[in-house]
C-alpha cells in the first residue's frame, strides 16, 4: 500500500480573479474616501476595503492599489483620512473611483473638504470621518494594506452608502 502525502498548502492553486470577484460581490460592505496631502497635493480614491483591526491600539486597514497617486501619497505623508459616505453621497462615490474623469486635486472640488487635526482632507458633511496616522503597511499583489492607528473621529448623519453584488446601495437606518 503505498501512501500520498497530502499536497502543500502553498501548492494548491487559488481561484481565478473572477471567481473571487463574483464571490466578494456578495459581501456588503461599506463606501469611503480616503484621502491625503494638503492644497494641490491633495489625493483621494474611493475605496470599499476598510475594516477594524483592533481597538488596543484603535487601527483600521485600507486597500489600495500600488501605483496610485493616493498610495503614494499616503506613503509620502504617513497619514491619511477616511470619510464614509451617506446614501446621497453615490455621486462622490463615482467621482472619486475615476469615472467621472477627475483626477489628483480635481476630484475634490465638487464637496466641502476641510483638513483635520493631521491636516488631511476630510469630507466635511460624511456619514463619519477617521483621521489615521500610517502605523504599518504590506504591499499584497496589486495592491497595498495600509494600517491606520486612528487619531480622531467625527460622527455625521444620514444613512450610509454600501457597496453589495457591484453596485451602490443604501443602507436605511431606523
Amino acid at each position: 500500500m503505498s501512501h500520498q502525502s497530502p499536497p502543500r498548502i502553498r501548492d494548491i492553486p487559488s481561484v481565478q480573479a473572477t471567481e473571487f470577484r463574483q464571490a466578494m460581490r456578495n459581501l456588503a460592505s461599506g463606501v469611503a474616501i480616503v484621502a491625503t496631502g494638503k492644497a494641490a497635493e491633495r489625493r483621494g480614491l474611493t475605496v470599499s476595503s476598510v475594516t477594524s483591526i483592533c481597538m488596543e491600539p484603535p487601527c483600521l486597514l485600507v486597500g489600495i492599489k500600488v501605483g496610485s497617486e493616493t498610495h503614494d501619497g499616503v506613503l509620502a505623508s504617513r497619514s491619511f483620512g477616511v470619510s464614509l459616505l451617506r446614501s446621497d453621497q453615490e455621486d462622490l462615490a463615482l467621482r472619486f473611483g475615476g469615472q467621472e474623469g477627475a483626477k489628483g486635486v480635481h476630484r475634490f472640488d465638487t464637496a466641502p473638504w476641510k483638513q483635520g487635526v493631521l491636516d488631511v482632507p476630510l469630507l466635511l458633511n460624511a456619514f463619519c470621518a477617521l483621521e489615521c496616522v500610517l502605523y504599518d503597511h504590506k504591499v499584497i499583489g496589486t495592491h497595498t494594506i495600509f494600517i491606520g492607528r486612528i487619531v480622531a473621529t467625527r460622527v455625521g448623519h444620514g444613512d450610509p452608502l454600501i457597496n453589495f453584488r457591484g453596485a451602490l446601495r443604501t443602507l436605511l437606518l431606523d
